[in-house]
């Protein structure tokens, strides 16, 4: 090779270093990118590697999985020495097997897995040419691989072309950019390669090269061959065009000078996806192209050594063919290759799509066929292209709306709700009833988008019962979806009437509804009705996590939290989360980061909480899903709450409101209400309290289907004591007794026993009931709930025997609340021990205890921005920014906004220290 010492110094040092790691080249066609990689590769072998090649065509850039398959080929014996979980895995994107489609992370990871037991022997190298041509599907999975290589010995190359969209974008691997030759260079190797050029020939070549080497190569042989007389730079015909065209047009003139049958062969070649300067891989179904030798004595193909296969020159050569050839040409080529890939659903649709004119059944139904073959690999891009081609050939519009509000489903369940939204209006404009697929993506987005809680339970509710009538005991996927979209529905509404008729709707569907989703229905409803063996149900359908789908474990995850069994599941939780997040799965990482702030919040983890729930709040206005940043908002509310910031908290519980109570949405408002309740029990303001607690559930009873009437259970009993209305009190304590919440989840035990401690007629009882509590194996897990009953039992003793008795409880009470930072309660704990003759000192500042808010608050003060223009900046008043910085300046011990700047350093480094 001639001027690439430096890429090729990059490249020694890249298969030198003993880490796993990938490396994109990026650069124009003809750069020497493929050189550059066939370089690589033959210094790997020398090496000791194992090298595997593939190449991206056009002709496969919508075959799902085509490029990870290619690639993948000749590992394909080492998956028997996986476990069971990643076997099922390959066999259902490699189309052996009837698994559900994997997730780019289950799949991925079992990528990662074959590839460490293929380099168990010998480093391993894996070569991607022409990068930007591999299928959607294999991109995504590439990417999370090679983002995960650091600790193997496993690298990937990928060349990439300039110019051309491609999903290695958003990849965020690092790159080798290969540049134009220096003029030096390119003219050592022009004069290398064509030597006697005239003074006058040589110049022109270098400057219509511009460094190409591929230019620099082909260009001479089409100057010389300029007609007799004629200049020579007339041959190059148009100037100012982009390099690649000129270089279309230099392979163009030598295709129109091959036979008739020559030029069909080289189309259906260019079509299939043919390699170019390649072996075909192993395994391989592309089209053999025969009697092709005059274009090979044409400089247009080369015979591949190790296979006796033709093959082009270069992808330039592949792309003219197919230019040149007319739309007829190329229909009748694809026609050809689909009666060639008979046996080939997903190649073969390939072809009937883009041969086929007029409306077709059969062609249609093929066309279904392959997609719901994509969908079972997990292929969504390729299954919606082929739904939307085959609606396109649908002779009836019946038909026609069904394969739209298909592809509009698998659209939203690949996360693009516009597009979604799009194909379902055209099926709805296609014909006058919703197919059930249509159902599920317009009454999603319209839930996600809007809140639409009401109008979409009707419509869900109605596709439904469809679906039960017209196909009596036939289970599908569609409905599995519909009736888990419904029940996510009816957890958010919050509504009694709504629930009921959904459940009546599931018994009518009796063993067509999953157990899965039997679990989901009595989580997500109403645990004090419901709640019976569920954590044992749970166990059982989290017991095999290996094999679910990210989806799946969300869902489950959510029932965990309405057990407040949620802490044994974090940690797969927390990964999963990592994982979706950087493979794009937005809409299911907020929910998880939802319930991970809410275990957080619960174990007493309350500055990680802030963070999770600010990020996902981050996420969810990012993507404009507001119904998630409503509920990201209402969880910081609960939090501020919890730490004594009632200004924050009602601003934010405000804003939630506006926004759900007209849409019906219960689940916030709820939450919203047990805010109130919270704000108003920091403050001392007992009455207001109460107020909002019965506004969730009146005392003695726990209002059916809202999720708060339970776990708001110690702050009606708390209110409901300090204004005199211990007979309130004390019945619905004594209701949460009755009604089994101790036997439903550790949390609802606690603050049963707390509650019946509190309000007990007599000592012996609240002793019994308080020991309970203490002692319960699971009251460690949720130290705000258990600080609050330590706090009321050593108030007891303080006011009934000796005060001394009462200071354990009140001692263990202030120190977890000053840990957690809730002000208020550390406050009056502090207070009730002054009173027992305890002599007690205000906590201590302590400056690395900023929360996230109050922390950015400062930095945007501290940078010199005025109370209002922090307020807009992060949606708040100016007075609550004042609010804040009232708070910031003593636990920074500072007094003034000068001295901010200095004290965000010093608790910066005394954080690092």
């Amino acid at each position: 090779m001639i001027g690439r010492e430096n890429e090729q110094a990059r490249l020694s040092e890249f298969l030198a270093s003993g880490e796993g790691q990938a490396l994109v080249l990026r650069g124009e066609a003809g750069i020497g990118k493929s050189l550059l990689l066939d370089h690589l590769a033959g210094a790997a072998t020398e090496a000791g590697h194992e090298v595997i090649r593939a190449t991206g065509t056009e002709a496969e850039s919508r075959l799902p999985f085509a490029g990870l398959h290619q690639l993948l080929y000749p590992l394909l014996p080492d998956i028997e020495g996986l476990d069971p979980v990643h076997r099922t895995v390959f066999d259902a994107v490699f189309g052996h097997g009837e698994g559900n489609p994997p997730s780019v992370m289950s799949l991925g990871i079992a990528v990662l897995d074959l590839l460490a037991l293929a380099a168990s022997g010998r480093p391993l190298l894996l070569c991607l040419d022409d990068g930007q041509w591999l299928d959607a599907s294999s991109i995504e999975v590439y990417g999370f691989v090679a983002r995960r290589l650091a600790g193997s010995s496993v690298k990937l190359t990928v060349g990439l072309r300039s110019g051309v969209p491609s999903g290695f974008a958003t990849a965020a691997l690092p790159e080798l950019p290969v540049g134009a030759l220096t003029d030096t260079a390119a003219g050592q190797l022009l004069d290398l390669r064509h030597p006697g050029l005239g003074p006058h020939l040589r110049h022109l070549v270098l400057q219509q090269a511009s460094g190409n080497p591929l230019a620099l190569l082909e260009l001479p042989p089409h100057l010389n061959g300029a007609p007799s007389g004629a200049p020579a730079d007339s041959a190059l015909g148009l100037h100012g065009v982009p390099l690649p065209r000129r270089l279309h047009l230099i392979y163009g003139t030598r295709v129109r000078g091959l036979d008739g049958q020559v030029r069909e062969e080289l189309l259906r070649g260019a079509l299939d996806g043919v390699a170019a300067g390649a072996a075909p891989a192993p395994g391989s179904r592309r089209y053999g192209m025969r009697d092709v030798e005059a274009a090979a004595a044409a400089g247009l193909l080369e015979v591949e050594p190790s296979s006796g296969d033709f093959v082009f020159s270069h992808p330039l050569v592949r792309s003219t063919v197919v230019q040149l050839a007319t739309p007829n040409q190329r229909r009748a080529a694809h026609a050809a290759l689909a009666r060639t890939h008979r046996d080939d659903a997903e190649r073969r649709a390939t072809h009937l799509a883009a041969a086929t004119v007029d409306p077709d059944e059969q062609v249609a139904a093929a066309l279904e066929t392959a997609a719901d073959s994509a969908v079972r690999r997990g292929s969504a891009a390729a299954a919606v292209a082929w739904l939307t081609r085959a609606a396109e050939l649908s002779e009836t519009q019946e038909d026609r709306a069904r394969r739209l509000g298909d592809a509009a489903f698998v659209t939203g369940h690949a996360g693009d709700l516009d597009q979604a939204r799009r194909l379902a209006v055209q099926g709805q404009l296609s014909h006058v009833l919703e197919s059930p697929a249509s159902v599920v993506t317009s009454a999603y987005v319209s839930f996600i988008e809007d809140g639409d809680v009401r109008a979409s339970h009707h419509r869900v509710t109605a596709a439904i019962e469809n679906l039960r009538d017209e196909r009596p005991g036939r289970a599908s996927a569609v409905l599995v979806q519909l009736v888990n979209l419904l029940l996510a529905m009816d957890q958010y509404a919050g509504d009694q009437a709504q629930w009921e008729q959904t459940r009546a709707l599931l018994d009518s569907l009796g063993d067509l509804v999953p157990t899965r989703s039997r679990v989901y229905a009595d989580a997500w409803s109403d645990v004090t009705l419901h709640g019976k063996g569920l954590h044992e149900r749970l166990e059982r359908e989290f017991a095999d996590r290996t094999a679910m789908e990210p989806w799946d474990i969300t869902r489950l995850s959510v029932a965990a939290y309405h057990v407040d069994a949620l802490s044994q599941y974090r940690p797969h939780l927390q990964r999963t989360v990592d994982r979706e997040s950087r493979t794009g799965f937005v809409r299911n990482g907020m929910t998880m980061l939802h319930l991970i702030m809410l275990d957080q919040t619960a174990v007493g983890e309350w500055p990680e909480a802030e963070r999770t729930a600010q990020r996902s709040l981050e996420l969810a206005e990012a993507h404009d899903y507001t119904l998630f940043a409503h509920h990201s908002r209402i969880y910081l509310a609960l939090l501020a709450a919890l730490r004594g910031e009632s200004e924050r908290a009602r601003e934010l519980q405000a804003a939630v409101e506006s926004w759900a109570r007209p849409r019906g949405v219960g689940f916030l408002t709820h939450i919203a209400d047990a805010v109130g309740t919270l704000s108003a029990l920091g403050e001392g303001d007992h009455e207001a309290a109460y107020l909002h607690a019965i506004g969730l559930t009146p005392p003695g009873v726990f209002t059916p289907y809202i999720h708060q009437s339970s776990r708001s259970l110690l702050d009606l009993v708390e209110a409901a004591m300090h204004t005199g209305r211990s007979e309130q009190a004390r019945r619905h304590a004594v209701a949460a007794h009755e009604a089994g919440l101790p036997a439903i989840s550790p949390r609802l035990a606690l603050i049963t026993y707390g509650a019946l401690a509190m309000t007990a007629p007599d000592d012996a009882e609240a002793a019994d009931m308080y020991h309970r509590a203490e002692s319960h194996p699971g009251s460690a897990r949720f130290p705000f709930e258990l600080s609050r009953i330590r706090l009321a039992h050593g108030i007891r003793l303080r006011h009934g025997r000796s005060p001394m008795d009462a200071r354990p409880s009140l001692v263990r009470a202030a120190e977890t609340f000053e840990r957690l930072g809730a002000a208020p309660w550390a406050e009056r704990a502090r207070a009730e021990l002054r009173a027992s003759g305890l002599v007690t000192r205000p906590a201590a500042p302590r400056p690395a205890e900023l929360t996230w808010h109050e922390r950015r608050i400062a930095e945007l003060a501290a940078g010199g921005l005025t109370n209002k223009e922090i307020g807009e900046r992060l949606r708040l008043s100016p007075r609550t920014v004042s609010s804040h910085l009232y708070r910031v300046f003593p636990k920074l011990g500072i007094t003034s906004r000068a001295a901010l700047r200095d004290a965000l350093l010093r608790t910066e480094n005394n954080q690092n220290a």
